[in-house]
């Protein structure tokens, strides 16, 4: 399996929702739902997608943007448009002052807003991320991840313009599934643009040797891998593979296997009752003392800290 399909594992469409606003200028959402990811794709005139830090990123119609949390930002006609709706968890929407307006506007699941004159529609998707394993993925992405119309026409991009169109059985299913087909389809548009900052673990795919390695880990976590048998299984020498793999991911092979085996594990400690014995068979370690020191390590807590820490709400998936 390779590194953007295992990272991409933890995102998925049950934990998202799907809305169409239709709006009239001057227009501005500020967005505070918490979501860790959002897709947004420009149905109709343009928007402005402004962050608490950091430029404003205009899009244009067909430009799909993916805006990482979970932060709040805002999204309207102009950047200096002052938001006067504020979108909360749960698609809730309220005025500046608190005022409950999510009767009255009907931000719905389909195609729903408060202008049926608005000079744009904007479709957005957004998730709610509860993975360490996902974690490493958001850390590579910048706050917005911009894919213009050129390099968004992906299939998908048309089928979810057509059906949030629509009003049929079924229809938020069908949304959900073409949600995360264009999520996969944006993001790897992102990284194939040349001016990307392209994390090393994606460019590496293409390489002889640091792809096939990172598969290996991504494969079997458990196996007891040491850098001969990997090189060996590769058909190049230790110093080939470790001089390769650095320079493509950007870290020794063996640091990439820690802090992924370590993810995993911080994931199971989320979501699972298994005992840390267990988990650390299962990621790869000896026996519950060495997946300690290495969590410990890595995290700064040891799986049990970790684990209490998640227990009692204090402790979000880490960015790693």
């Amino acid at each position: 399996m390779d590194p953007l399909t295992d990272l991409l594992d933890g995102v998925r469409a049950r934990t998202a929702t799907f809305c169409q606003a239709i709006l009239t200028p001057p227009w501005a959402l500020r967005i505070e739902d918490g979501a860790a990811l959002a897709f947004a794709t420009v149905l109709r005139g343009h928007a402005w997608i402004v962050p608490d830090h950091g430029d404003p990123v205009p899009m244009h119609l067909g430009d799909v943007a993916v805006v990482k949390g979970p932060g709040p930002y805002t999204v309207a006609d102009h950047p200096e448009t002052v938001p006067d709706v504020v979108v909360g968890p749960g698609n809730r929407l309220s005025a500046p002052d608190g005022t409950d307006l999510t009767e009255r506007l009907r931000l719905g699941p389909r195609t729903n807003g408060w202008s049926r004159e608005g000079s744009a529609i904007v479709a957005s998707g957004t998730y709610q991320v509860t993975s360490d394993v996902t974690g490493r993925l958001l850390d590579a992405l910048p706050e917005v991840v911009l894919v213009p119309a050129a390099q968004a026409q992906d299939p998908v991009m048309r089928l979810l313009a057509e059906e949030v169109g629509r009003d049929s059985p079924g229809q938020q299913v069908v949304l959900d599934r073409l949600l995360d087909i264009a999520l996969v389809a944006t993001l790897r548009a992102w990284f194939e643009q040349t001016e990307a900052a392209t994390p090393g673990w994606y460019g590496a795919h293409t390489d002889p040797v640091a792809g096939p390695a990172l598969r290996a880990f991504h494969d079997d976590p458990a196996r007891p891998w040491t850098i001969g048998e990997l090189a060996a299984s590769l058909g190049c020498s230790r110093a080939a593979l470790a001089r390769r793999f650095a320079a493509a991911v950007g870290e020794p092979p063996m640091t990439y296997l820690t802090g992924w085996r370590i993810a995993l594990a911080a994931d199971q400690l989320r979501t699972s009752d298994r005992t840390i014995e267990a988990i650390a068979h299962q990621v790869g370690y000896a026996n519950a003392f060495a997946l300690s020191v290495a969590f410990k390590r890595v995290r700064g807590l040891s799986p049990k800290q970790y684990r209490d820490a998640v227990s009692a709400g204090a402790m979000a998936p880490a960015l790693s």
